[in-house]
């Protein structure tokens, strides 16, 4: 600038100085000092920034000379740079400020710059004007990125250059500030001018930086290896990088740019878990829950008489993220109104009447600006919105997981495990969608306001009739709400009810499937959709209806106001009637809103209603129970004058009067026939039992293994080591005291072995010696074993009992209920009970000599024992001749284990130890290839096949609906723009001319279009709803179907939180949100469609921006959808195992209670929680991503169509037309984006029809009944079961079961299968069942090949009492007959005969008695003996018992088979047992080991061959029966 104006001095020498000082004359001094100084400082700081990189330059070469030992010296200087030993950066609110004040000031002097250049350029002003601007400008670039570039420095503290800058940049603003104010005090505003507004302005900025000058400080924290981080919980994932959102600098935040490296690695390929960073502290579920729970907590303290508001809690904990969230919200309503406002001025503009020059240009920019910071706010906003319902969702989430671990009995007893779950995945879910609707309770009296003012500017006093007719319409919608409201809440019920019966059906589907009940069940499923379906249908009719009415609303209101402007004689011009259909069109979104607003303020209200109701129920008592620590007492447990009941309104206690004192160290056995409260008592000394009074004790940690095993998904040794350390030679020790070693062996993938839902693919056996290995490697100090010994055979039982009482556990205190008569003599003290009372307490001899109960189960016992006796005789007759070997009987525990081991090795085919080693050696080579039964979740990759969009379209009415819903929504679309266009042309331009029509047929043209278009949107919304309905059923039935037909591989492979998933949350967006998602989409096309319509009517050229910008739409929408469909799968997947976990933990939770687990498992929920929260926040960010760049580029093309319009001479466009043009050019960017919003939702909830489509598509097991080879009514008659060379496999994957089983059980004959745990007994069950189908092999039974005939004409023809007895929720009627084929008689005789008569009769209801949930008010005995009245009723000539009478004392065992021998006299019975004397009796035995057929004999000739394996398992049971006080 200096050299042009030397230049300029010399060839008007003579005049030179004259010219020079008349041109800065107009300079004043202040903005001249303005300039020398920014000018110069400028120069100085390129100045230092050169002589930095010459001396780093010359650093560089000297280091290279250095030896390499300086070479790390200068390194350090460096170090900075490079971010050596950088570990994690902080980055203040301060800085950000900083980085902010300086692009702020950039801005405006930029402004000031381009606004005095057009003034310049236009000849209205002296070059002179722009030094200032141009110096500040220049100035404020430098500055602007200096401070940006500290970030990038890692830098603690401002130059001082930039500090001294700041200072005086802001010394100058005052000075200028204080002369601006004297001039315009004497001057008025003729002094006012662009650069007075700007120093104006950017003083507050300038003030802020100054401050920060003076600390010097930047708020940027380092932290250097050397500092402490804290640890991730997330390690797991595989990922360990931070979301860069957490650190994003500011124009990063503006434009969400810090998504960008997430979006092009989707792009390049299928997103996985471990690619999505993790979420920053304060989005993590443990902060917000911990915020949460401590007020809700502070809350209940304050006022414990009045139940404290969850919503109050809530507001409490996030009222900052609200409040910030807010000021978006509030910028973006105020200048959304800007636009309408100024269309009249515009109109008026393009009309010929200019107020101040260059108008129509400083009209574009406000729309355009107005736009600009339209678009920011609302992205920012939304993003807002959806992490705080984020956080809203975690918090509640885990409340409601901690509540659902500390719920006590009766509370536990009034929310079943489908309704907690529902708790979660439905209520919570709706909670947290609120955010949405949070601000639009202040917006929407604040955007009516707004529109009130403008209209009042337009219409006058008609306004007033505006007010009216929108109040009236939002009064109108109120009684609509509380009928939609009315009909959801009773839908949320029906489908509580659906899930609650689901979740049984697929919990018992093995029972269903051997009964043959499944198709019964799934009827009922059916009838339980049918009223679920009832009120859905009312629910989206009655929501087409609101739909109507505010689609109506603003035409009603338009009608209403233009109607009263006519009628007072009020003059309407073409730019007011724009500007009030402007105005109509932003107040429709909120009123179109508000049904919406109030329907989910209801939704809202019910869930949390239902979420607070939950956090207020009873939780166990805390004192129940007290715990002192270990070795303060050398009492280990003392309960004095006990008295406790499940149910605290029953007449009678469950336990009374317990007395009971333990030494430490001591063995307790409690024994007590079928329901005298053995498990009840071992639930009061762990505070599970609600107690009335008295007091219970107990000192040190406890160790609780349950009756019914429960089994968490995982591997075996997660399983076993249950959240401890891993410690190898404990482990080790752990296996071999329970037996499992060989367990172990014989699985593929060893203690790796991934364990099915509730440990399916686990024997019975199996699954309580898990639970023994997991409460002895937790090393606790008292361990409360229910009945351990009940599901593991005679063998394994002394083992056990040997190694893990005896050996393992002597040095504790143990307390084990037990019906096995024979381990009684080893315990220290035996309580007997009877009705809930200690009627016997003492020693075995003692107990024996005083009489009474005890002496009646021994006696029970050897009865039993007797029966065997005849087998010693046999025995010793045949060892007459060998004297020595006699003494197999007669020898204690230990021999006869040892020989038992021997014999068991030579049945294993006499393997010499260095084949064993090598088959060793191929198993584990085998492991690694072979597959688990579990698989995880799949997920399909790519584009959402248009085969799911066309499976959904054409499954109502084959798609019929479609081309009806696109019309209708076309017709609207071409209405409503002929009755804006309508307006425009018939009213005059400007206030002086003519109206084209008279008032009445104006008024009576607009009205019959805009009411002829609300008719339409009538139609496609009854319509939508129609097609959304049948679909949504036909889709839910088909699933359903599909799911009951499955073979049983599938659900043993599938935990039941997957299928759940599909059938709750997948199928509520089908019922509730893709019809409707659908139909959004058709309309948003429509709409947008139409507003490019009218625009290039008015301007064509408009379509040389509008083809790229399409273009460039769709390569981003393609770029986008590339990760968030994956995203979108990735939440679907992350969301099953919280809702597992959630199921799992509250079927398990007596047992983490007696853990003392309950920090573990909430730690591992609120991992599960980030790990759902993770993909779902950036899904959440990339559609804000998407939307930003499309708005901005429509924005674009709409301040392009503002500029062409304002450029045309006037009088060549209609300024009605045009008028028309921009109003609808208003609506553009949000129509962009809520087209490409609609379709990215679509598709995004699209993945729920494509997984209830994955479980469409399940191959079926074999047919229920094949019609051309059904059985003869009366088979089987003889019950003759043929196996020939049997081969069984649980899936193609996995190892052979069953090895060629050849064997024939005769009509009629009682078969006893007996084997080791793991031989292949249930197996063999399943197969005869055909719940697995055989790899190899045939089963004929009566000359029929079973797997010629359909499954259910087999299984309704045989009888099962299985191993596990189950009840499903209802009556004691519905269980035992849930086909109602019998009569009440034959019902109460089954029951007479199985020994529940006399309890039946004495309840209330009598065959209505209630089962609640999983059969939990009857004990275990009491289930088996249901189990067995089935198997009475049903009458079957052929019954299986798969260890059936595992859970009940010896005299009920006794009962149960005296039953037996006389109810299926004539009946093939097969027992698979491990009490010997169940199988004793029978007339053939079938003995298994490894999957073969290792003895199939009469029992009397087994015993006679020496080398048997039954021989050892009968002597190892007698003689533990008869030499116990060896052990």
């Amino acid at each position: 600038m200096g050299i042009n104006l030397f230049l300029a001095a010399e060839t008007t020498a003579s005049q030179a100085p004259n010219h020079l000082q008349q041109n800065f004359h107009h300079v004043p001094v202040l903005e001249l000092a303005s300039i020398c100084i920014n000018l110069t400082l400028l120069l100085v700081f390129l100045f230092v920034v050169s002589a930095r990189q010459i001396v780093l330059c010359f650093g560089r070469i000297r280091v290279r000379k250095e030896t390499s030992n300086r070479n790390s010296v200068a390194s350090r200087h460096t170090g900075l740079v490079e971010g050596e030993g950088i570990r994690s950066l902080v980055i203040g609110r301060s800085y950000n400020a900083t980085v902010f004040c300086c692009f702020y000031v950039l801005l405006v002097e930029v402004l000031v710059l381009g606004f005095d250049g057009v003034r310049l350029i236009k000849k209205a002003a002296h070059w002179t004007i722009i030094l200032l601007p141009a110096a500040q400008s220049l100035s404020w670039f430098v500055l602007s990125f200096s401070a940006l570039y500290r970030k990038y420095k890692f830098a603690e503290k401002f130059p001082l250059l930039l500090r001294i800058w700041w200072v005086a940049s802001f010394l100058i603003c005052l000075s200028v500030l204080y002369v601006d104010a004297r001039e315009f005090l004497a001057e008025g505003s003729s002094h006012f001018s662009s650069h007075v507004l700007a120093n104006f302005a950017v003083t507050p900025a300038l003030g802020f930086l100054c401050f920060i000058a003076v600390r010097g400080v930047t708020d940027i924290q380092v932290y250097r290896n050397a500092d402490l981080q804290e640890p991730l919980l997330e390690e797991e994932a595989g990922c360990l990088r931070v979301t860069p959102y957490s650190e994003a600098g500011l124009l990063s935040l503006v434009t969400l740019s810090w998504l960008n490296p997430l979006l092009s690695t989707g792009a390049k390929r299928p997103l996985e878990l471990k690619d999505i960073p993790l979420l920053a502290p304060k989005d993590r579920s443990k902060t917000n829950y911990k915020a949460l729970n401590s007020n809700w907590e502070r809350l209940k303290a304050e006022n414990p008489l009045k139940q404290p508001s969850l919503a109050w809690a809530i507001l409490k904990t996030f009222w900052k993220e609200a409040a910030s969230n807010a000021i978006f919200a509030g910028v973006n309503t105020l200048v959304s109104y800007v636009g309408p406002y100024m269309i009249s001025y515009f109109v008026d503009y393009l009309g010929g009447k200019e107020t101040f020059p260059h108008e129509g240009y400083i009209l574009a920019g406000t729309f355009f600006t107005a736009k600009l910071v339209e678009t920011l706010t609302t992205r920012q906003w939304y993003l807002g919105v959806d992490i705080l319902g984020m956080h809203v969702r975690s918090a509640l989430t885990a409340m409601v997981y901690r509540k659902g671990l500390r719920l006590s009995s009766s509370a536990r007893q009034s929310h079943t495990s489908g309704e907690i779950v529902n708790y979660m995945a439905v209520d919570v879910q709706r909670v947290g969608d609120y955010s949405w609707y949070l601000h639009d309770i202040w917006m929407l009296p604040l955007q009516i306001i707004l529109a009130l003012a403008i209209l009042y500017k337009n219409v006058g006093i008609a306004s007033v009739a505006t007010l009216i007719a929108t109040i009236i319409s939002i009064v109108a919608t109120i009684p609509l709400a509380r009928i939609q409201e009315d009909y959801q809440d009773k839908l949320m019920t029906a489908k509580d009810d659906r899930m609650r019966k689901t979740s049984e059906c697929l919990r018992n589907m093995r029972i269903l499937k051997l009964q043959a009940w499944e198709d019964r069940y799934r009827v009922k499923l059916e009838e339980m959709r049918g009223i679920e379906f009832k009120y859905l249908r009312k629910a989206l009719y009655s929501q087409a209806f609101i739909t109507f009415i505010f689609w109506s609303s603003p035409i009603f209101v338009s009608a209403v106001t233009f109607g009263t402007c006519i009628m007072l004689g009020g003059h309407l011009t073409a730019g007011s009637v724009l500007s009030a259909l402007a105005t109509f069109r932003i107040l429709q979104e909120p009123l179109r809103n508000f049904p919406d607003l109030v329907s989910m303020m209801a939704q809202t209200k019910v869930s949390l209603d239902r979420i607070m109701g939950f956090l207020h129920e009873e939780e166990l008592q805390e004192d129940a129970t007290v715990a002192l620590p270990r070795g303060i007492s050398n009492v280990a447990i003392e309960i004095k004058d006990g008295e406790f009941s499940w149910d605290p309104s029953a007449p009678s206690p469950t336990l009374s009067s317990i007395q009971f004192r333990v030494q430490k160290g001591m063995r307790v056995a409690v024994c007590g026939v079928v329901g005298s409260g053995k498990s009840s008592f071992l639930s009061s000394i762990l505070g599970e039992i609600p107690k009335i009074s008295g007091e219970v004790r107990i000192c040190g940690s406890a160790a609780y293994v349950s009756q019914s095993a429960w089994i968490q998904s995982g591997n075996i040794e997660e399983n076993i080591l249950f959240g401890s350390p891993m410690d190898k030679a404990k482990y080790k020790s752990v296996i071999h005291a329970c037996s499992l070693k060989k367990d172990l062996e014989l699985f593929s993938h060893g203690d790796q072995t991934i364990i099915g839902d509730r440990g399916i693919n686990l024997s019975g056996g199996q699954k309580q010696r898990v639970q023994l290995a997991r409460a002895l490697y937790h090393d606790a100090d008292i361990y409360l074993l229910d009945d351990p010994f009940s599901a593991v055979d005679a063998h394994t039982g002394s083992e056990l009992f040997k190694e893990y009482i005896m050996t393992a556990l002597a040095t504790k205190t143990v307390v084990f209920v037990t019906h096995q008569v024979e381990f009684l003599p080893a315990a220290d003290l035996i309580l007997v009970l009877k009705e809930g009372r200690i009627i016997q307490s003492g020693k075995y001899d003692e107990l024996l000599q005083a009489g009474t109960d005890f002496n009646a189960l021994v006696s029970a016992h050897h009865e039993a024992i007797e029966a065997m006796d005849f087998c010693n005789q046999a025995s010793e007759d045949s060892d007459k001749h060998d004297p020595p070997d006699s003494s197999v009987l007669t020898n204690k525990g230990d021999s006869v284990g040892n020989d038992i081991d021997s014999t068991a090795n030579e049945v294993q085919q006499g393997a010499s130890t260095s084949d064993q080693k090598a088959i060793k050696e191929k198993k584990k080579t085998k492991r690694s290839r072979r597959k688990q039964l579990v698989q995880e979740e799949e997920r399909e990759r790519g584009r959402v096949g248009w085969k799911v969009y066309w499976s959904y379209m054409t499954a109502a009415y084959k798609g019929l609906l479609i081309p009806c819903i696109i019309l209708a929504q076309t017709l609207f679309q071409v209405l409503q723009i002929a009755s804006s266009w309508w307006m425009a042309w018939a009213n005059p331009q400007t206030t002086g001319e003519e109206p084209r029509t008279s008032s009445m047929v104006l008024l009576v043209v607009y009205m019959a279009l805009a009411f002829g278009s609300s008719w339409f949107i009538f139609v496609r919304a009854v319509l939508v709803a129609t097609f959304g309905l049948a679909a949504a059923q036909k889709l839910f039935m088909k699933m359903l179907r599909t799911v009951f037909r499955a073979p049983m591989s599938f659900f043993d492979s599938t935990p039941a939180g997957r299928i759940l998933n599909r059938v709750s949350i997948d199928q509520s967006v089908v019922d509730l949100d893709i019809p409707f998602r659908l139909g959004g989409f058709a309309s948003t096309t429509i709409q947008l469609l139409g507003i490019v319509g009218v625009m290039t009517q008015v301007t064509w050229q408009i379509l040389l921006l509008v083809v790229p910008m399409a273009i460039a739409c769709l390569w981003m929408q393609k770029y986008y959808m590339a990760s968030s469909r994956e995203l979108v799968r990735i939440v679907s997947i992350q969301k099953s195992p919280v809702i597992h976990l959630f199921a799992e933990s509250i079927a398990g939770a007596a047992t983490i209670r007696g853990f003392g687990q309950e920090k573990r498992f909430m730690k591992r929920n609120l991992y599960l929680l980030d790990c759902f929260a993770r993909p779902f926040f950036c899904s959440l960010a990339a559609i804000e991503w998407l939307c930003l760049r499309m708005e901005l580029l429509s924005t674009f093309v709409f301040a392009f169509c503002m500029i062409l319009l304002v450029s045309f001479p006037h009088g060549t466009i209609d300024p009605s037309m045009a008028g028309l043009a921009v109003t609808y050019g208003l609506n553009l960017n949000a129509r962009l984006s809520r087209w490409i919003l609609s379709f990215c939702k679509l598709e995004n909830k699209i993945i729920s029809i494509e997984r209830i489509h994955q479980y469409c598509e399940i191959p079926s097991e074999a047919p229920a009944i094949i019609e051309d080879s059904r059985p003869p009514s009366s088979w089987p008659e003889n019950g003759t079961i043929e196996l020939i060379d049997l081969k069984v496999r649980y899936k193609e994957c996995l190892p052979v079961v069953l090895h060629g089983v050849s064997c024939t059980f005769p009509g009629g004959k009682k078969i006893g299968i007996v084997g080791r745990t793991g031989s292949g007994k249930s197996t063999l069950i399943q197969a005869l069942f055909r719940l697995i189908e055989p790899a190899g092999g045939r089963i004929i039974i009566d000359s029929i090949d079973i797997a010629t005939i359909g499954l259910h004409d087999l299984r309704s023809r045989l009888s099962i009492i299985p191993q596990d007895p189950t009840l499903f929720e209802g009556t004691i009627r519905g269980n035992l007959d849930p086909l109602e084929e019998h009569s009440d008689q034959e019902i109460w005789q089954a029951l007479d005969k199985s020994q529940l008569g006399e309890i039946v009769r004495q309840k209330e209801h009598k065959l209505d008695t209630p089962v609640l949930e999983n059969g939990d008010n009857w004990s275990v005995g009491q289930r088996q003996l249901v189990s067995l009245g089935r198997a009475l009723l049903k009458q079957a000539r052929i019954l299986v018992l798969d260890e059936a009478t595992a859970s009940v004392d010896s005299a009920t065992d006794n009962l149960i088979q005296k039953i037996i021998r006389t109810e299926f006299k004539n009946c093939t019975v097969c027992t698979i047992a491990h009490r010997i004397p169940t199988v004793i009796d029978s007339d053939l035995v079938l003995v298994l080991s490894d999957g073969r057929v290792a003895e199939f004999d009469t029992p009397s000739r087994l015993l006679e061959d020496k080398s048997s394996m039954f021989l050892k398992l009968v002597s190892e049971y007698s003689s533990r029966s008869n030499g116990i006080p060896d052990f």
